[in-house]
């Protein structure tokens, strides 16, 4: 063999060491890994394999010619992970600062082809200072090279981004177009012009944690969908994701073995408190409904009023979009609705049925909600669900008032099964504001306004605020027994499974943004 190969191979097979699930003590678990300690402990052992290995820079400027490393500061490849195919890359800062380059971005766009082409998720570990400055517009063409097929990708695979390092400028509008977005705390931070940049233009003093932080994007932007404690946590979070979700759109999600009971629930007749003004815990209804310990929430800390995640029912995957009367009594504002709606497309994508818990009195009121654009940013989440063709049911807790009624995956755009429980209210407003307004004059008139005020409202009350009324007119399937929900959730998608609808020739629909 020539001396030049042997050496050469020798130097790939020594970096290829380290890393592994089993190599990771639990000191080093809290500390940040290595672009390959990253790809060795997310896939399988054994299943990795390494494409562009050899590959260098081709820039002869500022003395970059004497400056060449094997990989060009990118890992890029394929494996499984427990059982299943992903295609991988994971910059290696200690290369150039995991700058990308030409090369580098060639590397990444060849892998993302193949994922495409065979239908199989794309996973990218990213950490990087960013555009390769020494190669100039050939660095920023890499970019918009990956931008691109980040696109057409969409809604074809599965694109997961984990954000373990520095991403910077440019570099965060690929993970931006990706499904979803992990961030590891403290180690990483995303924004398009950094505190420096800040500084000048704006007098503003910030640091790279203050601007762009895991948790301010988790809690403020909502970029981030998951905040890990470290890489390892962050790694783990992503094995755990593609759990829940199919290789490609060609695919329905894997369902996992499960022996179905009576599914009787006893606990959920409880937890809606009797005084409709109450608040209570949406997840306690959601973990009482599935099977226990699969709910995966994605966007936690954002927009607190809607909670959304992957969870299984009956060994299925299921998406689920639910109102969180815990915070500002689960009205949709502004963020909740953009949440909900890009949550709801993707599993619509990805042909994930939906689950709506409802419990909604309206949308969010005020100056700031209004210009901040509440009415195409509710447009969004009304056209997701208008959009879906998966299996959609819903199941009304407590309130369903007025036009949010409608945006809650209601049977007028297209849910499959809608199920209320006993005590539902469906209105156009509560009881005590549609009396003051229908029975103004003989309230103000009355030698008590108070008393009438009140009699007026139990009158209304009993007429509209409940289930029956929209059950009659068919816009409810039936009003179950809170008990009674698992059973007859897992016996309505088990009867939509197979579902199909046919849509409208188009190039795209135009949904408001």
């Amino acid at each position: 063999m020539d001396t030049k190969i042997k050496t050469l191979n020798e130097k790939i097979a020594l970096s290829k060491l380290g890393g592994g699930q089993a190599r990771i003590d639990k000191q080093h678990q809290k500390k940040k890994l290595t672009a390959r300690e990253r790809i060795l402990y997310l896939l399988d052992e054994g299943s990795f394999e390494e494409i562009g290995a050899l590959v260098t820079h081709r820039t002869k400027d500022f003395g970059m010619e004497n400056q060449k490393f094997y990989g060009d500061g990118v890992v890029t490849g394929y494996g499984t992970v427990e059982g299943r195919l992903v295609y991988v890359f994971a910059q290696d800062f200690t290369v150039f600062g995991g700058s990308l380059s030409e090369t580098h971005a060639e590397k990444i766009c060849k892998i993302m082809d193949m994922a495409v082409n065979v239908g199989a998720p794309i996973i990218g570990l990213n950490d990087s200072g960013g555009a390769r400055i020494q190669e100039g517009v050939r660095s920023l063409g890499g970019y918009a090279d990956i931008f691109y097929r980040n696109v057409q990708a969409s809604g074809v695979i599965p694109q997961i981004s984990a954000i373990m390092g520095p991403c910077a400028g440019g570099a965060v509008y690929s993970p931006a177009m990706t499904d979803f977005t992990i961030m590891v705390q403290d180690t990483s931070y995303m924004f398009v012009t950094g505190p420096n940049v800040v500084k000048t233009v704006t007098n503003e003093e910030v640091t790279s944690e203050e601007l762009g932080g895991a948790s301010v994007h988790s809690t403020k932007s909502g970029v981030a969908h998951k905040t890990s404690a470290n890489d390892v946590e962050c790694l783990e979070d992503i094995k755990r994701l593609l759990s829940y979700l199919p290789q490609s759109n060609r695919e329905k999600p894997e369902d996992i073995v499960f022996e179905l009971k009576d599914e009787v629930r006893e606990s959920l007749s409880d937890i809606v408190p009797d005084n409709p003004n109450k608040p209570y815990d949406m997840h306690s209804v959601i973990d009482g409904i599935i099977d226990e310990g699969s709910f995966y929430e994605i966007h936690k800390d954002y927009a607190e009023n809607i909670i959304v995640g992957f969870a299984r029912l009956g060994g299925k995957s299921i998406g689920i979009v639910a109102n969180q009367p815990m915070f500002l009594a689960g009205v949709l504002g502004v963020k909740s609705s953009k949440k909900g709606a890009r949550f709801v497309r993707f599993c619509d994508a990805f042909n994930i049925p939906l689950l709506v818990m409802e419990d909604v009195p309206g949308f969010l009121p005020g100056t700031d909600q209004e210009w901040n654009g509440i009415i195409v940013h509710g447009a969004k989440l009304l056209y997701a669900f208008s959009e879906a063709t998966v299996p959609r049911v819903t199941v009304i807790t407590r309130k369903a008032y007025g036009g949010a009624y409608d945006v809650m995956n209601s049977k007028h755009i297209g849910a499959d099964m809608n199920f209320a429980w006993p005590n539902a209210e469906i209105a156009v407003m509560g009881a005590k504001g549609a009396a003051e307004i229908i029975f103004k004059r003989e309230i103000t008139s009355a030698e008590d306004p108070e008393a009438k005020w009140k009699e007026k409202e139990a009158e209304y009350a009993e007429l509209f605020a409940n289930p029956y009324s929209a059950a009659e007119r068919g816009y409810i399937d039936e009003v179950i027994l809170p008990k009674n929900t698992r059973r007859k959730l897992i016996k309505a998608f088990s009867m939509l499974e197979n579902k199909e609808v046919g849509v409208p020739k188009r190039k795209h629909g135009n949904i408001p943004l």
